[in-house]
């Protein structure tokens, strides 16, 4: 399984129609904050059709095309091509020739695979989405642990609290801690 290392834009023409793929890699599943910015900035738009795999949830639109032509064509790469935590709207403008139910698949289907070909991959493992709490004096410690992981939150209360992503190599190793698993979820591999 792998995800996108930055996000992607690209736009293709077909029978005087603008499709533009936005390809975002998904941190967490707030698409709804996406889709909006999405709509601001290309408020003229006909159609802002989208698919998206964040974990093991999968959802699509085809916003107002024919049931079937542009939603289901765009996951349907998306799993074709084994990725994970990613958003693809293909953003349309309708161009006055109408493409039938066939076109249309093939129009979305191939927006996204070109703005994929564009893309910088990086592999995904599964990993945990945990909160630590832990002593002042074991701070040091605690960052050399995580040294290569991604610490998304850090608190300083009566004790310290780190919400962080890790991977099963290192959560043995939190034994000596007061940790809790948040969430399972696909992160990407540290080297």
């Amino acid at each position: 399984m792998k995800t996108i290392k930055e996000n992607i834009i690209n736009e293709i023409i077909i029978k005087n129609s603008r499709f533009i793929a936005l390809v975002y890699k998904l941190n967490s599943n707030d698409i709804s904050s996406i889709l909006e910015e999405i709509k601001e900035s290309y408020p003229k738009a006909t159609h802002y059709c989208y698919g998206y795999i964040y974990n093991e949830y999968k959802k699509s639109s085809d916003d107002g095309e024919p049931t079937g032509t542009a939603g289901a064509p765009i996951l349907n790469v998306l799993e074709k091509e084994k990725l994970n935590n990613i958003l693809i709207v293909v953003v349309r403008y309708f161009g006055g020739i109408k493409l039938g139910a066939g076109g249309l698949i093939r129009a979305y289907t191939k927006a996204v695979t070109e703005a994929l070909k564009l893309a910088n991959y990086t592999e995904l493992i599964k990993g945990y989405k945990v909160s630590i709490n832990f002593n002042y004096n074991d701070e040091k410690q605690i960052n050399y642990l995580l040294t290569n992981y991604d610490i998304i939150d850090k608190k300083y209360d009566e004790q310290i609290t780190y919400t962080t992503l890790i991977d099963d190599s290192i959560i043995d190793k939190l034994h000596n801690y007061n940790y809790q698993v948040l969430e399972e979820l696909y992160i990407e591999k540290k080297n």
